[in-house]
């Protein structure tokens, strides 16, 4: 592209009827030419797809296709007394299989381009259950803020408490002590602290824009953590979904190295470690001294989504060179 050109970006938000008649609000970014690939993102839990905004603008004007759902009692997807609750039963599945559709719907509109999915905090399990399930479908996957398993006695306790409150309270009912239990510590390293959410972003004004959003920092239901637990569970247990992914999907992992969910804690090797274990040959990673949770959202944010984007370019250049060495 000639230095200086402007690129136009067609951003529009529209709704993805689910199989089971659900509206999906989902944000979509479109270059104005046939993109060269599809980036499918899963936001985190308590906050919505516009906040990706930046990122999916600067992927568009490259010639990027963008789709961002509204996950399920998330942001324009929730409906009244739906705010932080996902389904009745298996509401990790329930999403992941709402991204896959989403996913089908762009792949049908953009025929013949790779698809890749990134997921950040709740939405990195929420990808890697999708690896589990349709990774043979991806080209690449860019895990974000990644969140390392509770204590084993800690999560047996958490759904203890989640079904004990859905029991008597409802699932859809909000769990303050659930949240607490989730997010009480997170902000202990960042003492004295401005707001109880510092632990986001080194960015004061990323972070009052969050606390300042409506659609954010909403307390989760009881339903939401038997799910959220589960998924955990179920990933990172004896049995873990993560066996046998697809070898040649390439994997990155990017975290801010001051990051209490999973950064901070030395859970980023870790978890390449188990990937490489359950089958994958690539996966790459990136810990940015000094970030919290938030990459894409801290000061250093313009060099993270450029490491994201030519990441994502390299992967794509291999997956077209596989695919042709295949035809």
């Amino acid at each position: 592209m000639p230095a200086g050109a402007e690129v136009r970006v067609k951003s529009s938000i529209f709704s993805h009827i689910s199989s089971d008649g659900k509206a999906i609000a989902v944000s979509r970014w479109l270059p104005e030419d046939k993109p060269k690939a599809i980036l499918l993102v899963a936001h985190g839990m308590a906050e919505h797809s516009a906040r990706y905004g930046n990122l999916a603008e600067a992927l568009a004007s490259d010639g990027w296709a963008v789709y961002a759902p509204d996950h399920r009692g998330h942001g324009r997807t929730s409906g009244p007394g739906e705010r932080g609750w996902l389904a009745e039963r298996d509401g990790f599945a329930r999403i992941r299989d709402d991204l896959h559709e989403i996913s089908r719907d762009a792949a049908s509109e953009h025929e013949g381009v790779p698809l890749f999915l990134l997921g950040h905090s709740m939405g990195s399990v929420l990808a890697e259950t999708y690896l589990a399930a349709y990774g043979r479908e991806l080209s690449g996957c860019v895990l974000s803020g990644v969140v390392a398993p509770p204590p084993r006695l800690a999560s047996a306790f958490g759904l203890m408490v989640a079904a004990v409150g859905s029991a008597l309270k409802g699932q859809r009912s909000p769990s303050k002590f659930l949240h607490g239990m989730s997010f009480a510590s997170n902000n202990k390293d960042f003492q004295p602290s401005r707001t109880s959410s510092d632990w986001l972003s080194r960015d004061p004004d990323e972070v009052d824009k969050y606390i300042a959003d409506p659609l954010c920092g909403f307390v989760c239901s009881f339903g939401f953590y038997r799910d959220f637990l589960s998924a955990l569970r179920r990933l990172y247990g004896p049995s873990s979904l993560l066996a046998g992914l697809p070898k040649h999907l390439p994997v990155l992992i990017v975290a801010g190295a001051e990051d209490p969910v999973g950064g901070a804690s030395g859970f980023v090797p870790i978890l390449a470690d188990r990937l490489k274990a359950a089958g994958l040959d690539s996966v790459d990673t990136r810990i940015y001294p000094g970030a919290r949770h938030e990459v894409l959202n801290e000061t250093n944010r313009a060099e993270v989504i450029r490491d994201i984007a030519e990441w994502l370019d390299g992967a794509r250049g291999a997956a077209r060179a596989a695919a042709k060495a295949e035809g």
